[in-house]
């Protein structure tokens, strides 16, 4: 069965969404201080899962005889540039990178539910792979949130 042309162009936008969550882990750790030894970890751990998501949805692609558009979105963009703008008004503090983090991971989630309500999934094998891979973005997200929102109960005290 060779992949509809809207299905691929979901499909490749997830592509891109994972490529964009590396670029923005990748920008995260480098507002890092030496003492968040914790989150260059945790960031790293996003980084192998969106690499992993992103081999395992193009390997899907070209299975299926799709061409793969392995680039990154424009929504990535713009949320690079965010982090970019953010820290040169804030500091790098935890709070702040973490709080750049969870809006990226907003946009991650949005573009899996997305591409799930979109009703061009149909084949199975495509639905279970963008639904496991949601739901492990989904536990990403929720670190990323518990981790923002301890350092700021933190900085409350």
């Amino acid at each position: 069965m060779e992949l509809h042309e809207s299905m691929t162009e979901i499909l490749n936008d997830l592509v891109m969404i994972n490529n964009d969550r590396i670029a923005g882990y990748e920008k995260a750790k480098g507002e890092l201080n030496g003492l968040d030894i914790d989150l260059k970890a945790l960031f790293e751990e996003m980084i192998h899962q969106s690499d992993a998501n992103k081999d395992a949805l193009i390997e899907k692609i070209e299975e299926k005889g799709g061409i793969v558009d392995n680039d990154t979105s424009s929504a990535g963009k713009i949320y690079r540039a965010w982090m970019d703008i953010k820290s040169t008004f804030t500091a790098s503090d935890r709070h702040s990178i973490l709080a750049a983090c969870e809006f990226g991971e907003d946009a991650a989630l949005r573009a899996y539910e997305s591409a799930l309500s979109s009703g061009l999934l149909l084949d199975a094998s495509f639905r279970e792979l963008v639904e496991g891979q949601l739901a492990s973005l989904k536990k990403s997200h929720d670190v990323v949130k518990q981790q923002r929102n301890a350092h700021k109960s933190l900085q409350g005290k």
